[in-house]
């Protein structure tokens, strides 16, 4: 690790012990003696909410930092290249896909196939893609077209015409870097690993939304997705860039049609069938986040909500741990980061709020706002530092709690309501800025 990057995580570490260090103060000088009854429940709320947030970060960090050596150990152990096929699912995507598939071209790996499936597309982009049909050294670059179906139907359509025993699923957006398919290679010498998670990357930091995705992206997404890579159980294989055996996809049946979050759903289902899912940060998937607060919203919407009916449909593994404590415990900070963080974090911070504003306390609506941005700046920190990512996107950890997360949990509630009652909603199409 390089030097700034070493003492940036330093930094994160101390500045953890001080948060730490600040709420055992806190607690010992908190006047729960007081008349106010809803103060008093309040404080009582928050400062166990932040005390979960501590030992959260805390647990989190520290697996991840185990995941983030380990990695180092073994990652020269790159000599498992059997061929592979990478699947590019396009709807609508002619502007772009040309400049994708050669991008692929450039991949530092010996034998690949590109299949790319047009997913009935309105545009040229099927007409396009097949402008590249050939071969290129070791990689092949193959097109075909299928009515429209949605992603889910198209990947089960690359999976069954797939040359290769090893399959990557992407975006049809999504960008890899040379050597992410020679890094999440090596994981399957291992016989127990079925699929390899990578690592996403926000590539268009253009405003304050992207920029604050980006980060949490390091800090929210990829930090949880570490610490289950340390105990193999991912719970959540990306979108933009998982690697599979092809025997596994059979034996599970492929992605599935019934939820708003396919890539959930086919990970529990991995999963469940006992097979194990690591991580692996060296994988990079760069992509294009919503560059503006309505798309982010519909987005975290329809995540939300496909998380909760892929839950749903194993409910009888969240009570029972049927398939040994690392898969229920991961399925289960699922449904707590769903359902159980957006309540807490909303409502606990709106009821501390309006108690102590209105029992004339409201120096310790301060302190909160105060202990929470240090622990997300040390979150921050730590994080982008393991990543090597850039120092720049630390400082937006000072409104991302109280601005940014607010917002995205807000989203989730509605989401999680509108789920439980059912209500009828669509899947959308992003619009790209072709930024990538």
């Amino acid at each position: 690790m390089k030097s700034r990057f070493f003492f940036v995580l330093v930094s994160g570490i101390a500045v953890l012990l001080l948060v730490a260090i600040t709420l055992s103060n806190l607690l010992a000088r908190t006047p729960m003696e007081t008349d106010s009854l809803a103060l008093r429940i309040g404080i009582s709320v928050t400062l166990t909410f932040l005390i979960l947030l501590l030992i959260r970060y805390f647990v989190l960090l520290w697996l991840g930092y185990l995941q983030h050596i380990e990695a180092k150990i073994t990652e020269d152990r790159e000599d498992f290249v059997p061929p592979v096929t990478l699947l590019i699912p396009a709807y609508n995507e002619g502007v772009v896909i040309q400049s994708a598939i050669r991008s692929l071209l450039e991949l530092d790996y010996p034998s690949y196939e590109i299949l790319v499936i047009d997913d009935g597309s309105s545009d040229d982009t099927y007409a396009r893609a097949a402008e590249l049909e050939g071969r290129y050294g070791g990689a092949v670059v193959r097109v075909i077209s299928k009515a429209n179906g949605g992603k889910a139907r198209a990947l089960n359509t690359g999976i069954s015409l797939a040359r290769s025993s090893f399959i990557v699923c992407m975006d049809g957006d999504a960008r890899l870097d040379r050597g992410s398919i020679r890094a999440a290679m090596r994981h399957f010498a291992d016989a127990r690993v079925g699929a390899v998670a990578g690592n996403v990357k926000v590539v268009n930091r253009v405003n304050l939304w992207t920029r604050l995705q980006a980060l949490e992206y390091i800090e929210g997404l990829n930090m949880a997705r570490r610490a289950q890579g340390f105990v193999r159980a991912v719970n959540i294989i990306p979108g933009p860039i998982g690697v599979f055996r092809r025997e596994v996809l059979a034996e599970v049946g492929g992605y599935s049609t019934d939820t708003f979050a396919e890539d959930a759903d086919l990970t529990l289902k991995v999963l469940t069938a006992g097979w194990q899912i690591v991580y692996e940060e060296r994988a990079v998937a760069r992509t294009e986040a919503p560059e503006n607060l309505l798309d982010l919203i519909k987005q975290r919407y329809r995540w939300t909500r496909g998380i909760l009916q892929a839950l749903r449909k194993r409910a009888g593994w969240l009570v029972v741990p049927l398939g040994g404590v690392a898969v229920w415990i991961s399925m289960l900070s699922m449904l707590f980061e769903a359902i159980i963080w957006p309540v807490m974090n909303v409502l606990g911070n709106l009821v501390f709020a309006m108690a102590a504003i209105s029992s004339g306390a409201a120096q310790f609506v301060i302190y909160w706002w105060i202990l929470l941005t240090l622990l997300d700046v040390a979150a921050a920190l730590h994080t982008v530092a393991m990543e090597e990512e850039d120092l720049g996107l630390v400082p937006y950890a000072v409104v991302y709690r109280f601005f940014f997360v607010v917002l995205i949990d807000v989203a989730k509630l509605f989401a999680t309501v509108e789920e439980a009652f059912n209500v009828k909603m669509t899947w959308g199409k992003l619009e790209r800025a072709g930024r990538i």
